[in-house]
């Protein structure tokens, strides 16, 4: 069994990063947070662009996703801002992190403590002193059964699924060898194969599930916009790359699930288990929404397929990006860490490339900083269910 380096969490999961999570409850306290963890070393935050004028599931995601993000455990520790009047209340914000971990949380109200620079004052303290907590730590040795892996793909075109996400399919195989769990995401993206992913169910609660979501996702889109999904996927950069239908989109993304059974359907942003083989979440096939979900069920880290390329991160998960596409390697070698294309020209078999990539994979869970990382890429979206009221 392979083992990595990680810190254990009080709540006792493994993370592979330590930061300190600067959480904006809302768009109203971004910016502020913003300037907090400017200040502050190891600490992260995000622009939420949401948490108020949600209703119903808009809310639910919303809040999901960010108490997710805290719950994660790449997180030592959090620091909450809020503004004071949004939706998304301090209080009810805290009470959804607590009931995913019991890891420490200071929480600060902008309207109460008398404006932002007084706000931002109090913050960075609190931060600074969990950065020097969180410093103390070291990493121990674990069990790949520890991890959870997300995996996305984006800006593809046809090299994605004939290279890159094959050897991502390759390397969530042997990540459920190991014991861990993998994660297949974008519903949008599994209409036209969904009868190829059902095949594959543990039983047939799982299989049901596999077309529930496909076909709740198709009509949502038709009934809200009056439009087919397929209006609007493949995107007109899939298409300048070469892709003509969803379908084909589709068959080229499942292959990011390898070839083991389906275990498990999970809703946007819920929490996800150790040790459960590969499974899927139910999520947009949005990039930065799709990892979001991923990363707010607990994964550590995501492998993320680019045909087109992009650079997409996340603030708490670190994207490991690969392209099969040889030419978008050498165009866009800031953004891109790994090149799937050996397989397509003859050059190397997808066994021998995959474990190439499952050592490297080993050393960004051992703390080696990805592209998007070094670059410090954390765009952030969240699902949307409704309108704002």
């Amino acid at each position: 069994m392979r083992t990595f380096w990680g810190y254990k969490r009080s709540d006792g999961r493994i993370g592979i990063r330590n930061h300190i999570l600067i959480l904006p409850c809302s768009v109203c306290a971004s910016d502020t947070t913003r300037i907090i963890a400017s200040q502050v070393k190891d600490a992260v935050t995000f622009n939420n662009q949401l948490g108020c004028s949600q209703v119903g599931i808009d809310h639910e995601y919303t809040m999901d996703t960010i108490a997710g993000f805290a719950a994660n455990p790449n997180v030592y520790g959090i620091v909450l801002v809020s503004l004071g009047c949004e939706n998304a209340q301090l209080h009810l914000v805290k009470e959804e992190i607590e009931k995913r971990t019991n890891k420490t949380i200071k929480s600060l109200i902008i309207q109460e403590e008398g404006g932002t620079l007084k706000t931002i004052e109090k913050a960075v303290r609190y931060a600074k002193e969990m950065s020097e907590e969180a410093a103390l730590l070291r990493r121990e040795e674990f069990p790949l059964s520890e991890i959870i892996l997300g995996t996305e793909c984006g800006g593809s075109d046809p090299t994605s699924g004939l290279s890159s996400n094959v050897l991502i399919g390759a390397l969530s195989d042997k990540i459920v060898e190991e014991g861990g769990t993998t994660v297949l995401s974008e519903t949008t993206e599994f209409i036209g194969a969904e009868h190829i992913l059902a095949r594959r169910a543990k039983n047939d609660e799982v299989r049901d599930r596999i077309f529930d979501i496909v076909h709740r996702y198709e009509k949502h889109i038709l009934l809200n916009t009056g439009e087919e999904v397929r209006e609007g996927n493949p995107s007109p950069g899939n298409k300048e790359g070469g892709l003509t239908t969803l379908e084909e989109k589709s068959l080229g993304c499942i292959h990011k699930g390898g070839t083991t059974t389906v275990n498990a359907v999970y809703d946007y942003s819920k929490q996800l288990k150790t040790k459960e083989g590969l499974v899927i979440m139910d999520t947009p096939g949005n990039d930065p929404s799709s990892v979001a979900g991923m990363v707010a069920g607990g994964c550590q880290i995501v492998v993320f397929s680019t045909g087109r390329g992009t650079p997409t991160g996340n603030p708490i998960a670190p994207v490991i990006k690969i392209t099969g596409n040889r030419e978008t390697y050498k165009k866009m070698p800031d953004n891109l860490d790994w090149d799937s294309s050996p397989t397509i020209y003859g050059e190397k078999t997808v066994d021998e490339l995959a474990n190439e990539l499952f050592e490297e994979f080993i050393d960004f869970l051992n703390g080696k900083l990805t592209k998007a990382e070094s670059l410090g890429y954390i765009e952030t979206a969240i699902q949307r269910g409704c309108n704002f009221v």
